[in-house]
């Protein structure tokens, strides 16, 4: 979620409630879009892929099933050893990693010219812990192979665009999101 600013590193220093302040507290310094620049492409970039992509916009919840019938589930959450989550991995209240197979041929419903909709696959990396992981992939049968389209950590720490095979490890820094897109071989 933005809020407004936050695209070009606005603060309201910690105030979230200002709406009755009125001074450069809460006023727009539009300065910021040049000194934030790389911030902003950042912004643009994020909101383009979830415009471009809608698994990454579901009207609905996912069921992890496929009543679609592409063979994969719409959605298969997996721990960073690549193996599917289990009741007791989602009860560990020190787990801070792990990753969704988001899959773009389960999207249930029609465009706007009533044609069924389709998509890339996605899989979505999430570490909220403080040290680094690496994750590793799912097997063959989620993708022959990845590409990174996003990192939220510095991209000379794991460059966008690199491929990486089913089962090869993919580093997450601490505090980071991945996101890879799945690519014809």
């Amino acid at each position: 979620m933005l809020l407004g600013g936050d695209e070009m590193s606005r603060s309201q220093d910690g105030n979230n409630n200002p709406w009755c302040v009125d001074d450069d507290l809460t006023w727009f310094d539009w300065d910021l879009v040049d000194r934030n620049d790389d911030l902003v492409d950042f912004t643009r970039r994020l909101i383009r892929l979830r415009r471009e992509h809608p698994v990454l916009r579901r009207a609905e919840f996912l069921s992890g099933e496929e009543p679609l019938g592409s063979g994969l589930p719409d959605a298969w959450w997996f721990r960073p050893d690549g193996l599917r989550m289990t009741r007791r991995n989602w009860q560990d209240d020190g787990a801070r990693c792990l990753g969704v197979f988001l899959n773009g041929m389960e999207i249930p419903g029609v465009d706007a010219e009533g044609d069924r909709v389709t998509d890339d696959s996605f899989l979505v990396l999430f570490n909220a812990g403080g040290e680094d992981m690496n994750f590793r992939l799912p097997t063959r049968r989620f993708g022959a192979m990845w590409t990174v389209e996003l990192t939220t950590a510095e991209p000379q720490r794991l460059p966008e665009g690199e491929r990486v095979a089913p089962r090869g490890t993919v580093p997450v820094p601490g505090w980071s999101v991945v996101i890879l897109r799945r690519v014809a071989r």
